[in-house]
């Protein structure tokens, strides 16, 4: 198999030849077809997640082909097209996974995190923790589906049902939301880093209501307002922007300091609230889903080599909507 591994923390990613891996009991080996790269990934190689398995393989929006099962594994067979999600193995006996908060988990497993991941010719996944994708015919299209798109339904789930959404940082999760959104008949408002015309131009397409940049007032009070933005300072203008009763709710694995704001604007039982992870039934709902509210992801590929250019145009913005890797 070919993988890029990263050996150190900061350091590159490089370029590999390991023997096939074999799936163990409960396990499947997955040909990679194509994995989508996240900001977690970029958190997982400059250090801002702290405890990863080194030398480890990074990636966590998976799509490929099942080609080997292991003991015991019932729910799927060779040839079947699945996704690999982030949340890669939960204890499934601690307090949260008793309760249905499997995503709480005290003992879980991540991949491309705890455990290889996607960025690579094949994976071993835990069979209870991938998802059959059999409608689903371009795997460069579903691969940000798997974390993107996972953790924006969460995101939005959390934010309630409110009609006038405010999406904070308009990249890969935030293209696929807000056509969730919309589908739903929902007003979306876009904000984006001051100047970043083509991702405004982006969100309008998408049918965004208003684009503006995170700093900018929108021309009326949000219900909810969603940041993905990796931006603590985008808390404090997210809350300006909502209405009393409004839920700020941020989206990412891992978030800058927020910094001190009035207490003014967080008063009128406005609420901050974090995700963390997904559970299956998140998946198994957004996938559902996505067909029928008739999701497109905009996409731009890279061959698996060269991995590291697509973590360096990701960190500078230099696309719109998602990079994928393909063996």
């Amino acid at each position: 198999m070919k993988a890029m591994v990263l050996h150190a923390i900061g350091q590159p990613l490089q370029f590999e030849e390991r023997p096939d891996p074999l799936p163990g009991a409960g396990e499947i080996l997955v040909r990679v077809e194509a994995c989508a790269v996240c900001r977690t990934d970029l958190h997982v190689v400059d250090g801002d997640l702290t405890e990863p398995k080194l030398p480890v393989v990074p990636g966590h929006e998976i799509v490929g082909i099942v080609e080997r099962c292991g003991d015991g594994v019932t729910n799927l067979r060779p040839g079947r097209r699945v996704g690999i999600p982030w949340l890669g193995h939960t204890c499934g006996c601690c307090s949260y996974c008793e309760s249905g908060r499997e995503n709480l988990c005290d003992t879980p497993g991540f991949t491309g995190y705890t455990r290889d991941g996607g960025f690579a010719s094949h994976v071993v996944a835990d069979a209870s923790y991938a998802f059959p994708l059999d409608g689903f015919s371009d795997p460069v299209a579903a691969a940000p589906l798997m974390c993107a798109g996972l953790i924006g339904w969460r995101s939005l789930k959390m934010a309630g049902d409110g009609r006038r959404i405010g999406i904070f940082g308009f990249g890969a999760a935030a293209h696929i939301i807000a056509q969730v959104c919309v589908h739903q008949g929902r007003d979306v408002y876009a904000f984006t880093r001051e100047g970043d015309h083509a991702a405004q131009a982006m969100a309008k397409s998408l049918g965004a209501v208003w684009a503006g940049s995170s700093d900018e007032k929108p021309p009326k009070q949000l219900d909810a307002a969603i940041i993905f933005a990796p931006v603590g300072a985008l808390v404090p203008a997210a809350l300006r922007a909502v209405a009393k009763g409004g839920r700020v709710v941020c989206g990412g694995i891992h978030m800058s300091d927020i910094p001190q704001f009035p207490y003014s604007i967080l008063w009128g039982e406005r609420q901050i609230l974090s995700v963390a992870n997904l559970t299956r039934a998140d998946a198994v709902e957004f996938l559902d889903l996505a067909p029928h509210a008739g999701v497109k992801t905009i996409t731009t590929v890279y061959p698996l080599e060269r991995a590291n250019e697509a973590l360096d145009d990701l960190r500078a913005g230099r696309f719109q909507g998602a990079a994928v890797l393909v063996p």
